[in-house]
């Protein structure tokens, strides 16, 4: 990227993708904050003190626009937009309005709480409405996706229980336009199981379903991409190169399947935390979650939360950041942090700086549909 003028510094903005632990479970039907002590989804973990150490996680992200996973829900009396404004305003977050799309089948949404002095969104979804288009088209998020998970099968109809959250954006600050889209993708746990065949059974349906989610997420980044879009992929894909012994029965991971690793350069999408696990036989990884295993009473980490970028967005520096407790530096030094992080969710925040500079940004100024 070439040196912006002195009096033009790069203009950093920042995203975040946090999956919030039953967040839903923090607000009463009014959408008002349950700060008190009754407990919460967490163990041994009151509401208030895990309201309390969201707050604090928020705080030292202060991110200019974040990606909740797992956001409070939206029914016949309650807004995922009024909780997560009624959050902010507890907390004085700066990113303070809350953006919604098509309402989920579960009590978790996804939803993007951003800074309205920096940033302008608005929710427009891609692709034909249900009972729309032709055949061929990539449906919208709340559709109906047709896809052939097994050549002695007649194609399966997929849908998604949380659509993902498709956000124009427009950094008001550098003039540079951006898509976001919001994932939540199947989980693969084998809820429900009572035996092992069962386990067997429900974890590869499962899989296949998980699968079946991502291929229409990246036949979605190649519209994106193919126009020239700027483009952010980012959330909670509940899967990652080498998490399972399923993965061997379809070849790829879910998340290989949105970056497109076999496709030209300018078609595949960026993380570098997904770049260090693929192809890796053994060795470091980075983690974003972690999970306590009742039967082995000990916990395991997994790195399920990711942020993609499109090619064209090279220029903007961008710096991913996982915020671990543990493993990131500052976050350990500070200890109320640290505690905060581990007692607000079993996943970690991970936050994308990207650096723009002049009127129209450091990449291509697209975004397909502007707000």
């Amino acid at each position: 990227m070439a040196n912006a003028p002195l009096d033009q510094p790069p203009k950093r903005l920042r995203l975040a993708t946090y999956n919030v632990e039953w967040f839903n479970g923090l607000f009463d039907d009014e959408d008002k904050l349950l700060a008190d002590d009754e407990r919460s989804a967490r163990y041994k973990i009151s509401r208030a003190e895990q309201l309390a150490s969201i707050g604090i996680v928020f705080t030292a992200m202060d991110a200019d626009g974040v990606m909740i996973i797992e956001a409070p829900d939206t029914g016949t009396h309650r807004s995922t937009t009024r909780a997560l404004e009624n959050f902010a305003r507890h907390f004085g977050l700066r990113s303070r309005r809350a953006l919604h799309g098509f309402v989920s089948e579960t009590e978790q949404e996804i939803a993007f709480l951003y800074d309205p002095d920096r940033l302008s969104a608005s929710h427009r979804p891609m692709g034909p409405a249900p009972g729309e288009g032709v055949a061929g088209d990539v449906p919208r998020f709340d559709g109906v996706f047709s896809q052939t998970l097994n050549s002695d099968l007649p194609p399966e109809q997929i849908r998604f229980s949380k659509p993902p959250l498709e956000v124009a954006l427009t950094d008001r600050l550098s003039g540079q336009h951006l898509r976001l889209i919001g994932v939540h993708a199947k989980s693969k746990a084998p809820h429900g199981a009572r035996t092992p065949a069962a386990v067997t059974r429900i974890a590869i349906e499962n899989r296949r379903k998980q699968l079946a989610q991502c291929l229409w997420l990246r036949a979605r980044v190649q519209t994106h991409l193919l126009q020239g879009d700027a483009l952010v992929v980012m959330g909670d894909f509940n899967d990652g190169p080498g998490l399972d012994e399923y993965e061997k029965l379809f070849g790829k991971s879910g998340i290989e399947i949105v970056i497109g690793p076999d496709s030209a350069p300018e078609m595949q999408m960026l993380d570098p935390h997904a770049k260090m696990v693929l192809g890796r036989k053994i060795g470091v990884a980075p983690t974003s979650s972690r999970f306590y295993d009742l039967s082995r009473k000990r916990y395991f980490e997994a790195l399920l939360d990711f942020i993609l970028v499109s090619p064209n967005l090279a220029p903007a520096a961008p710096v991913w950041r996982i915020w671990h407790p543990m493993d990131d530096p500052d976050c350990w030094r500070i200890p109320e942090l640290r505690e905060a992080l581990l007692a607000a969710s079993d996943h970690f925040p991970v936050t994308l700086d990207l650096h723009f500079s002049g009127a129209n940004g450091a990449g291509p100024n697209r975004a397909g549909n502007v707000p």
